[in-house]
């Protein structure tokens, strides 16, 4: 991945309600890849152990890293290395859901819904800004960002219904983000190459 403007950084974060509330409290002062390579630690460390059980430690892990990588969403990312952010926050939150699925025994297509959903979404954003196509800022919110959807299926863990919990939360992803990127892309204005192009067709 290459480094990319901070602005597009911190949007690339996909960053939810609980840890854009976060990164108010201090207001952009904190760095944030430091804390975030810890939460990633952790995580790590949480998941190799094997403690992702329902009674284990490692559903606990998305709490962990929000309150250490939480906070920084605030700053700009216009440091040198900040551009890692997004694939480190990418890696935890791939990782943690492909764990406890695995370890619940949910279906493997269950899984493979889920992540499709979000690397749908993951992959969408960054075409979306390559063409200057911004997202509206409520579509964060509306898909949970990376601490709301680590932290639902951590609580499924706990309640020990992760697959209802995988199952529902991947039917609502595939919803909310496959409808919003079709209305989004629909609305968007052809550029003059494009147009140009189907003039030349017919």
């Amino acid at each position: 991945m290459t480094p990319v403007p901070g602005s597009k950084v911190v949007t690339y974060r996909d960053d939810g309600p609980l840890s854009r509330g976060m990164g108010l409290l201090v207001a952009g002062q904190l760095p944030p890849l430091p804390p975030l390579i810890a939460g990633a630690f952790v995580t790590g460390v949480l998941l190799l152990i094997g403690v992702a059980a329902s009674d284990g430690l490692a559903v606990f892990a998305p709490a962990v890293t929000l309150l250490l990588a939480g906070p920084g969403s605030s700053h700009p990312h216009d440091g040198r290395l900040d551009w890692l952010a997004p694939p480190i926050l990418r890696a935890i939150e791939y990782s943690f859901i492909a764990a406890c699925g695995f370890t619940h025994a949910v279906p493997p297509v269950l899984i493979f819904l889920l992540l499709g959903a979000i690397v749908f979404h993951h992959y969408d954003l960054v075409y979306r800004l390559r063409q200057h196509v911004y997202p509206p800022p409520w579509l964060s919110s509306l898909g949970l960002g990376w601490e709301g959807r680590s932290l639902l299926i951590g609580l499924a863990a706990l309640a020990g219904w992760v697959p209802g919990g995988f199952a529902l939360l991947a039917l609502y992803l595939w919803g909310a983000f496959g409808w919003e990127s079709l209305t989004c892309w629909l609305a968007a204005p052809r550029s003059g190459v494009e147009a140009a192009d189907m003039g030349t067709q017919d």
